[in-house]
């Protein structure tokens, strides 16, 4: 009777720390934080920031970071399985997009300008830029800031005879592409005979070569008589000049998000199944002339279907919600409609 009773109150002490143990464990899994990882632009750095931010705020048991590396860097690394998601304003070719076994899907997450930042001390006066000009100096045939051509288009200016010191991206750059995107669709010369497009070019040898939006925007502040270009709340923020360029209708535009809204809604006609547009001279009469978007970019498939979930109602957030925080920061919204592709386009995304 007595060895019953011990063999009765050990069971239920054996079963009572099963029960606990079970508890515990399922307590401890329900509270474990979702890591999320991902790198890639500059450019849309700070938004990013911002929404992380807010996302977590919400969601504490979703932890996600972002490296600001670059979006040739950070194409890299997507491509190579080592981030959860990444970023870029050239988006990605098909050739990259073959490489990634899982599949891609590119989410136009925000957009931006992109402003040709200067220091010149005593100017008394916007600078204003006309296409031709600031392609010419770009490519390294207008040296100094009392040329003619940009006297012509200043007149009333105090243009020094100094020479121009052009700061351009050190690392493989979204913000690159698109510039020399727009340059090249502006000017034939550019293409053939000039730097060319792409990520990375090779530039006129006096140029000043700077990591990231950032560092573009800390060269020209600390350089007088540099001009760079540059992710306009980069500049703001840097208490930087900007100039006025000369758009496809032949306004000069002050560079704005407002404009880019302009240039942004001017160009949403043709929208391709993959998201991956560029605009690179957009039409309208208040369009600035230099706007792209960016792109978060995401696996077709994850093999953690926690993770896949909480990257997506992230993403979902931040094209939704999140554009609240855009104009403040200095980027542009995303139009409702294309919002609407990128949400059927998250919907798309397996385990």
């Amino acid at each position: 009777m007595i060895a019953r009773r011990v063999l009765t109150i050990t069971m239920i002490a054996l079963l009572c720390g099963f029960f606990i143990s079970c508890s515990k464990s399922n307590t401890e899994k329900s509270t474990d934080v979702i890591q999320l990882s991902g790198a890639g632009a500059t450019f849309p750095a700070p938004l990013y920031k911002k929404w992380i931010e807010e996302y977590q705020n919400k969601q504490p048991g979703v932890a996600i970071t972002y490296k600001p590396v670059g979006s040739g860097e950070g194409v890299k690394q997507f491509v190579q399985y080592e981030v959860d998601f990444a970023a870029s304003d050239a988006a990605m070719s098909d050739e990259q997009i073959a490489e990634v076994k899982r599949g891609v899907k590119l989410i136009p997450a925000t957009a931006g300008i992109i402003v040709l930042a200067y220091n010149i001390k005593d100017l008394n006066g916007q600078l204003r830029l006309p296409r031709e000009v600031y392609a010419d100096i770009f490519g390294g045939k207008i040296k100094y800031w009392d040329d003619p051509r940009i006297k012509k288009a200043n007149p009333d200016l105090n243009l020094p005879s100094k020479q121009i010191l052009l700061v351009t991206r050190q690392d493989s750059s979204g913000t690159t592409f698109a510039f020399t995107n727009h340059l090249g669709s502006i000017s034939q010369e550019w293409i053939h005979q000039g730097p060319g497009i792409g990520k990375a070019v090779n530039w006129p040898i006096n140029a000043m070569a700077a990591r990231g939006n950032e560092g573009v925007a800390g060269r020209i502040k600390l350089s007088e008589g540099a001009i760079g270009y540059v992710e306009y709340g980069f500049a703001k923020r840097a208490v930087l000049q900007m100039a006025w360029l000369e758009n496809k209708t032949g306004r000069f535009v002050e560079p704005l998000p407002t404009s880019g809204q302009a240039a942004l809604s001017s160009s949403q006609e043709e929208i391709p199944p993959n998201l991956r547009m560029f605009f690179p001279d957009p039409p309208g009469d208040d369009s600035y002339p230099i706007v792209t978007y960016s792109w978060i970019l995401l696996y077709g498939q994850y093999p953690d279907t926690q993770k896949a979930d909480a990257l997506k109602e992230f993403i979902k957030w931040g094209i939704t919600e999140g554009q609240q925080y855009s104009e403040a920061i200095g980027y542009c919204k995303v139009p409702s409609r294309l919002v609407g592709l990128a949400l059927k386009a998250l919907e798309e995304i397996r385990p």
